[in-house]
């Protein structure tokens, strides 16, 4: 059984992993331990301070609005900084600062500073994966972010704690212990990542190149990652891919929680468990599915995380209640969500990865964040509002977005085909 394991390319790469791919990799599962503890409470923490749904809309965009102008921002920081230090750095202001502040939360004004705080982390989504992928080998990368996915979804399988202090607490104190939790831990996870790692190669040569230039110039050094996103349809399509995943992802993180609390009637102390059922899912997926995606060919399992995520938004808006039927369907929806997530996830980042030109790499993915953010600023609004409408709009949005994925999908590889 042992040999069998270790045939799997997935374990075959885990074994192989060195240098700051490894230490990447290794300290992802502490981001669970700590954030995703939080996370399935999210939203209904904030209800349960008096924010309406419009507000968590609000204070959603207000966070994408941050994001955006710190993605701007990331490229000029990170080549200034490095890689490794701006990871340190962004990653305590984006999450353990904001822990501190979610853990004394009073109301609104809270959320929105916290929220304005993490939008930071949109430094470190690019020094982190600057950091993970510039030293990687190139026909690994799939599997390597599969493995980021895979060991984030393993710390679900602690959610049942969240679930019991809920129960034992009730919710305000239970999230608020788990945010100091959260703030322990992810500083923690922070220190350790700058221990294990090292400055990539490319992130030395950038450092050096921006070591006598002003701010100014660096950022007008963005021009060339303007002409090479321009020229490179890959690229252009990464981009377009990242902007519907993003946004569908945002609604869902947001959204779920509320209709399934709200609508459907799960109980509070339940909502960890579908989250940590959603992971386990999506571990079994990455090891017999995702992991024999050929990076070469990726339009039909594009094709298929767009149809599973469509067929997890239909199955969840037509739930109506908790009876039995209620929870069965909420388990299919669960798992399509889970497959289709896994697959758009893993792809979005392959996507990016193999058509940004390294040297340009940190300016590329600071204006593709960007870009993202700016197209994605508006939706935490709009979610909010077709929520107070009914909430089971949110998730017609990602479906009719989820079909624009498609769309595109086809039009690239159709167009790529005729090439």
């Amino acid at each position: 059984m042992r040999k069998f394991l270790m045939k799997h390319p997935l374990l075959q790469t885990l074994v192989g992993l060195k240098g700051n791919p490894r230490a990447c990799v290794y300290t992802e599962p502490m981001w669970g331990l700590s954030m995703n503890l939080c996370l399935p409470y999210a939203s209904v923490f904030m209800l349960a301070f008096g924010l309406s749904d419009i507000q968590i809309g609000i204070v959603s965009s207000i966070y994408m609005f941050s994001q955006m102008i710190f993605a701007f921002l990331s490229g000029a920081i990170i080549d200034k900084m490095g890689r490794r230090k701006s990871t340190a750095v962004f990653d305590f202001i984006a999450w353990s600062l904001p822990c501190l502040i979610w853990a004394s939360s009073q109301g609104f004004w809270f959320f929105v500073v916290a929220a304005l705080l993490n939008g930071t982390m949109k430094i470190t989504t690019v020094s982190w994966d600057c950091l993970l992928v510039e030293d990687a080998p190139k026909d690994k990368i799939t599997q390597i972010y599969s493995w980021v996915l895979i060991t984030g979804n393993l710390s679900a399988l602690f959610a049942p704690i969240a679930s019991i202090l809920v129960s034992k607490l009730t919710l305000v104190p239970a999230i608020r212990i788990l945010y100091i939790n959260a703030f322990v831990i992810m500083t923690l996870k922070i220190v350790i990542l700058y221990k294990l790692s090292t400055e990539t190669a490319v992130g030395k040569i950038r450092q050096e190149a921006t070591k006598n230039k002003s701010w100014g110039e660096i950022l007008s050094g963005y021009k060339s990652a303007v002409s090479s996103i321009i020229t490179s349809r890959g690229t252009k399509f990464a981009i377009i891919i990242s902007i519907f995943v993003e946004i569908v992802y945002m609604i869902g993180n947001t959204f779920w929680q509320i209709i399934a609390s709200r609508r459907i009637g799960v109980p509070d102390t339940l909502l960890p468990i579908f989250p940590m059922a959603k992971s386990i899912i999506s571990i079994i997926l990455f090891f017999t599915i995702i992991s024999r995606i050929n990076q070469k060919k990726l339009k039909w399992p594009l094709y298929g995380g767009f149809i599973s995520s469509i067929i997890a938004c239909i199955l969840l808006i037509i739930i109506s209640d908790t009876g039995p039927l209620g929870y069965v369907i909420l388990g299919i929806s669960l798992i399509f969500e889970a497959l289709g997530g896994a697959v758009l996830a893993t792809l979005r980042e392959s996507l990016v990865a193999i058509h940004v030109d390294p040297v340009e790499r940190s300016s590329v993915m600071a204006l593709l964040q960007t870009t993202v953010m700016l197209v994605s600023v508006p939706f935490g609004y709009i979610g909010g509002v077709l929520s107070d409408i009914s909430r089971m709009l949110p998730f017609v949005l990602n479906i009719i977005l989820l079909l624009l994925g498609m769309l595109a999908t086809a039009i690239y590889f159709r167009k790529s085909k005729a090439m």
